[in-house]
């Protein structure tokens, strides 16, 4: 009897014992199930929180998370606005490519790949970038970056001013100097961009600082190009004056512009459109900068290529940036509704390609 009694006490210690392991595996299971780590959640539904998010504001980072590193600011912490930079810069592109795709605007939007187009495009080799200059919108502080990135100055404040637009001795060549295989590979393999502002604005600026202050004192603009525009398109003979901003309209939107353009030469690039410059149906370009929104932008581009450990750009001056739409209203309020249409048709595919608005001034 005290044996079987021994045997019971046993059996039941046993069983005692395979239950409390069987609740603790349970309870085991539930606790991780129930207290999952976040991160390693979260972290497999990143991209589709990057791809399919349609409001920016809506983006909540969770703290610790590991992004791609294109995401990465350097040397800050994570910014959501970095997200929101990169879907503006992603909406540019796609709207580029999307007006390259419409029929009705092809002759406005498409260029052959000239060497007009080449001569504008300046290559950084050490660090694969190349950079189309649209004069009037900033591009000399771009220029002062990529010279020194090829090694010709060590620093933006160490290079004369001079010095810049020398391209005898500013260090920055040309993808025109290159053969046709080099450029093919440069095209296809390095980071590209340009910076755009709003069309009329632009004008308003090349004229001013062509025919009216001419700081860099280019006398060809008043002494030769301008006494060709006044000749051609000044209505009132009477006027003696130097050359108003509506003869320059005049002749921005005459469609036989051409014949005055081959005279002047090269110094045309102040005013002719984005599409002439750089040709953006024909070269898949990285970024597109907007002057309006530069402060964003550069620090954007230079991560975006590579090279924001290298160089910044340069102090930008409070408000220069931003649009001044009663300056432009008031440069356009003397000039005819005709020649205005005139002008806005040559310039509609930089209109278009870079999502800039039809002037209120031409809806009225």
């Amino acid at each position: 009897w005290l044996v079987s009694d021994n045997m019971h006490h046993r059996w039941l210690l046993l069983a005692a014992c395979f239950w409390v392991i069987f609740m603790f595996m349970v309870a085991s299971k539930f606790i991780t199930l129930t207290f999952k780590d976040p991160d390693g959640y979260g972290a497999k539904q990143e991209p589709l929180l990057l791809t399919a998010v349609t409001k920016v504001e809506e983006v909540h980072v969770p703290e610790g998370k590991h992004w791609p590193e294109e995401f990465q600011p350097t040397g800050k912490a994570f910014s959501g606005n970095r997200i929101q930079q990169t879907l503006v810069h992603m909406e540019r592109l796609e709207l580029l490519r999307n007006v390259c795709r419409d029929v009705a605007l092809r002759n406005l939007s498409h260029t052959a790949v000239s060497k007009f187009v080449l001569d504008r495009i300046f290559v950084c080799d050490k660090h694969k970038i190349l950079f189309c200059q649209t004069p009037k919108v900033g591009n000399t502080q771009w220029k002062k970056v990529l010279i020194v990135l090829n090694g010709a100055f060590s620093s933006i404040e160490e290079i004369p001013e001079n010095i810049v637009h020398d391209h005898e001795k500013n260090g920055l060549p040309r993808l025109s100097s290159f053969t046709d295989s080099e450029i093919k590979k440069r095209l296809n393999l390095y980071f590209k961009f340009f910076i755009v502002r709003d069309p009329f604005e632009r004008l308003i600026s090349a004229f001013k600082d062509k025919f009216v202050h001419n700081p860099r004192f280019e006398p060809w603009y008043r002494h030769e190009i301008a006494p060709g525009i006044i000749r051609k398109y000044r209505r009132n003979r009477t006027e003696t004056k130097g050359l108003q901003f509506e003869d320059f309209v005049r002749y921005l939107g005459d469609p036989n512009h051409r014949w005055l353009d081959v005279q002047f030469g090269d110094h045309i690039i102040h005013w002719v459109t984005y599409v002439e410059l750089c040709a953006p149906c024909e070269i898949p370009y990285s970024v597109i900068g907007h002057h309006e929104t530069l402060e964003e932008d550069a620090p954007f581009i230079l991560k975006a290529a590579g090279i924001d450990h290298l160089v910044s750009y340069p102090t930008i001056p409070p408000g220069i940036t931003v649009y001044n739409k009663t300056k432009v209203a008031r440069y356009f309020s003397g000039i005819s509704k005709r020649d205005i249409r005139r002008l806005y048709a040559r310039f509609e595919g930089d209109f278009k390609l870079f999502g800039y608005r039809e002037p209120d001034f031409l809806l009225h």
